[in-house]
């Protein structure tokens, strides 16, 4: 028997990341305003990481858009695979060379690109989304702000055009030099 209806129980698992942090403030205030010696020290301490928790919440819970969406994406070992009613594929995180924010499909898509393939296009409302938060912000040199901006514009009236998030960086081949 539960005493939470279901849709707040989503809301509230929605805000997980948010509300265990300020469960690790309150406890670490206590310690650091009650404690002595070890104590005050371990609760500012906790307090640290209580903030930086709740920075990553926040951002966690901007970028999720909510179930429902068609197709499972799972992230399993470096590789990002989508599995939708129409169409789907696997693209290894290591090889992704673009990732874009395409508002105009209904609903809106990340587009995944590795050359030599076709592209992934997985629903941002899409069952196991969520994981994608953790990939993308791994990848290097993105701006997740505006990641989050972008995505934040799609609950509003949506865009226009699809909006290159990331993309990753030719290197410069190695020159050689005669002398």
């Amino acid at each position: 028997m539960t005493f939470i209806r279901p849709e707040a129980r989503a809301q509230l698992w929605n805000w997980r990341e948010l509300i265990a942090a300020l469960c690790l403030l309150l406890l670490g205030l206590h310690w650091a305003l009650t404690g002595v010696g070890v104590w005050t020290i371990t609760g500012w301490a906790v307090i640290a990481v209580s903030v930086l928790l709740a920075v990553v919440g926040a951002q966690r819970v901007r970028f999720r858009q909510g179930g429902g969406g068609p197709g499972v994406v799972q992230v399993v070992e470096g590789q990002i695979s989508y599995f939708g009613p129409l169409t789907g594929g696997a693209i290894a995180v290591s090889e992704l060379h673009s990732l874009t924010l395409d508002p105009t499909a209904r609903p809106p898509h990340w587009v995944l690109e590795q050359p030599g393939q076709e592209a992934v296009a997985i629903p941002v409302n899409a069952a196991g989304s969520e994981a994608l938060f953790d990939v993308f912000a791994a990848l290097p040199g993105i701006k997740t702000e505006r990641m989050l901006n972008e995505l934040q514009g799609l609950r509003g009236e949506g865009g226009a055009h699809p909006v290159v998030i990331w993309q990753r960086r030719e290197e410069a081949p190695e020159r050689r030099w005669l002398h």
